[in-house]
């Protein structure tokens, strides 16, 4: 078992991972409770996803996510983790055609939420917005390869990279956005190839969805990984305790188990009710 993070973990070690050859593993997270658990079971890096429309509010995209509601449950990530690098994301609409207002999205993400980073999907027209935010002291996670923001224009959730010019385009906006100072460069659903070449031609820590294992560290849904979604990506591994019990089954096993203790009437039980004091309680009797 993963012994629990004891000091925080920044970019720096990030880059110190990439540097020594390890691995770094990721998880989305979207609330304080689950925060904690992942801290204490060593989960050095959280990232607050607007992947949240999907797994926490229902939603069939990404793309109705607010900032504000963002912001607010990355900051209570950022209480249940203090030891973690805190990764925030920019929704759809929040930054895209405006590099001021990309800038102050940033900024209110970093002020409000007390995220360590800000994670935004780029294209050609997000370098100079990238640019801006390093200049002020923003770490940026350049989101390329699959960008589920952009799936109407993107024909759907398809892996990138399937062409030699895809792929090369891919590699060189890799090498553009660490050139105007994205801190890293987050790579979703590319063919191992494609990732290996990011990895050879930059010289910034890569986080791979879905993109072979040349990456520094790998991130997955945790929802997707412990079977709580309709369907697993293929990328996701199913995530098991050391006796190798499924997680969506006992959750609802522990569901079901309430269910009959109400219903047969097991609970509430004695153990679970509150007394008054015993002159309080035949004073009250007296007085109804």
């Amino acid at each position: 078992m993963a012994a629990p993070l004891s000091k925080k973990f920044t970019l720096n070690d990030l880059r110190a991972a990439r540097a020594a050859g390890s691995k770094t593993p990721v998880l989305t997270c979207y609330d304080y409770t689950t925060a904690r658990h992942m801290q204490a079971a060593g989960v050095p890096v959280l990232l607050v996803g607007d992947s949240a429309a999907n797994v926490i509010l229902g939603y069939d995209s990404t793309l109705p996510i607010s900032l504000n509601f963002l912001i607010e449950i990355t900051a209570a990530v950022r209480r249940g983790a203090p030891l973690a690098m805190i990764m925030g994301d920019l929704p759809f609409g929040s930054y895209g055609g405006d590099v001021g207002r990309g800038f102050d999205s940033a900024a209110n993400m970093v002020k409000l939420s007390g995220c360590d980073c800000v994670k935004l999907e780029v294209g050609p027209t997000h370098t100079t917005l990238v640019n801006e935010l390093a200049g002020a002291g923003v770490a940026v996670v350049a989101h390329l390869g699959l960008r589920p923001q952009s799936v109407s224009l993107l024909g759907g959730y398809r892996y990138q990279g399937r062409t030699a010019a895809e792929a090369n385009a891919l590699v060189a906006m890799a090498i553009e956005m660490q050139q105007a100072g994205a801190a890293a460069i987050l790579l979703e659903a590319v063919p191992p190839e494609v990732s290996q070449r990011v990895v050879e031609r930059t010289g910034v820590p890569v986080i791979g969805c879905g993109a072979g294992p040349s990456c520094h560290a790998s991130v997955i849904v945790t929802q997707d990984g412990l079977g709580l979604t309709p369907h697993r990506p293929r990328f996701a591994p199913a995530l098991r305790d050391e006796s190798g019990r499924d997680p969506a089954a006992a959750i609802n096993q522990a569901f079901a188990s309430y269910v009959r203790q109400v219903a047969g009437g097991e609970y509430p039980g004695a153990e679970h009710q509150y007394e008054m004091l015993p002159e309080e309680k035949i004073r009250f009797l007296k007085m109804q």
